[in-house]
């Protein structure tokens, strides 16, 4: 096996920005989309925000002399939109819905309907075991007052933990998605030193596309120039990223992004650039760090850096909780002092009534749209508090281990 030529490998990853009713030219971006992967042949293709399914069937009868194997994942409201085209027999699936994803009243955003998650595949190759994973992460709005910092962090964590939980039998792990993280964000490092996986882009013996692999830019007619007013040239924020297992070693041969218009066409495939990577995977000596994370204090830095960042939002959580919960307290004791007022005008007794029957109902009104609210954010919170505390207790334990590593090295 070791003088057999490598297996060459071309993967294809794209945010499609496809909301339906909202996103602009969506239709015809989806057919342009089609044409190219029909075109171009690649092996993979690993396709996120594709959030309606007509969308994803269209896609599906198109490809379907090129792609054989496809697969839509389903998660949340409105779908999690992620949906992969292979030319390989897909052997099985599985969806993880991260445990927090934003908050339910940021409707501006919409994320928390949305399921973000990440999608495994297994898909056999000339005899090798892949475990594909295709991933899209909450989104950074406001880089200076980054609210869902502390929910990336946590999801990050969680994607870094199930690919090294679920990969344990593949000989070939390749993720491919929108991290909506800077290469250098706590987050990336954190999922990157935790599993070891590589950087198709640090890694590419070629590279074509543009500036540093930048795939939101300012080039690209549908971006909000506003977004990127700190980064004037443009943000990496979608990756491919791969390591080998079981004595195998991937390579990245090249990478190319697009670069605002698409080829022959005026309009760009979406907002984001497409990123293509040409995988080389060949059987050899293990590679250093594939079989997990590198150990070292760059590695605990990070962690406990990660763990901070929970443990502060964790107590932001808990007040916001306390604060909902006395908030639906007041005005159940408001409704009930009511109630009490009504049943003694009922039974006869001669009580004075504080207000006139309209502000009365008013006033009930507003107090049971109060407690509504206030206890769906209570048990919101209190949900978000439970899992924030599991990870911040998962990260303490991860510490500890690597302590106990470092320490007998």
């Amino acid at each position: 096996m070791d003088t057999d030529p490598p297996l060459q490998l071309r993967v294809f990853d794209l945010n499609c920005w496809a909301i339906r009713y909202l996103s602009k030219v969506r239709q015809e971006r989806i057919g342009m989309i089609g044409d190219t992967l029909s075109q171009e042949g690649f092996d993979l293709a690993l396709l996120q925000e594709v959030w309606s399914e007509r969308d994803y069937c269209e896609l599906k009868q198109k490809l379907t002399a090129c792609y054989p194997y496809s697969h839509y994942f389903k998660s949340g409201v409105i779908g999690s939109g992620f949906c992969v085209f292979s030319r390989y027999p897909i052997l099985d699936t599985f969806l993880y819905q991260y445990s927090l994803n934003g908050y339910p009243y940021m409707l501006q955003h919409g994320d928390w309907f949305c399921g973000k998650a990440v999608g495994l595949l297994i898909i056999k190759i000339c005899g090798i075991i892949f475990h594909v994973y295709v991933t899209h992460l909450l989104a950074e709005y406001c880089r200076d007052k980054d609210a869902y910092l502390p929910h990336r962090v946590v999801q990050a964590w969680e994607l870094a933990q199930f690919i090294q939980h679920t990969s344990k039998g593949a000989d070939v792990v390749l993720l491919g998605g929108d991290l909506n993280m800077h290469p250098g964000d706590m987050g990336i490092r954190l999922l990157r030193g935790w599993t070891g996986l590589r950087d198709s882009f640090a890694d590419a013996d070629r590279f074509e596309g543009c500036e540093d692999g930048y795939t939101l830019v300012p080039a690209n007619c549908f971006t909000v120039n506003k977004e990127l007013q700190p980064f004037p040239l443009g943000i990496r924020i979608d990756y491919i990223l791969y390591k080998g297992l079981s004595r195998f070693v991937v390579k990245c041969d090249s990478l190319v992004t697009t670069t605002g218009t698409a080829p022959g066409k005026s309009i760009p495939y979406s907002d984001h650039e497409a990123v293509i990577a040409t995988l080389s995977v060949r059987r050899g000596e293990e590679a250093k760090g594939s079989s997990g994370s590198n150990v070292g204090p760059e590695l605990v830095d990070v962690v406990n850096e990660a763990r901070t960042e929970v443990r502060a939002r964790l107590h932001a959580a808990e007040c916001q909780r306390d604060s909902n919960g006395r908030m639906a307290s007041l005005a159940l004791l408001l409704l009930l002092l009511q109630a009490a007022m009504g049943l003694s005008s009922l039974a006869g007794w001669d009580t004075p009534q504080p207000f006139p029957k309209f502000s009365s109902s008013l006033l009930s009104l507003l107090a049971t749209v109060v407690l509504l609210l206030s206890m769906g954010l209570y048990i919101f919170h209190t949900i978000e508090v439970r899992m924030l505390q599991g990870t911040e207790e998962q990260m303490r334990l991860a510490l500890q281990a690597l302590q106990d590593k470092l320490s007998s090295m």
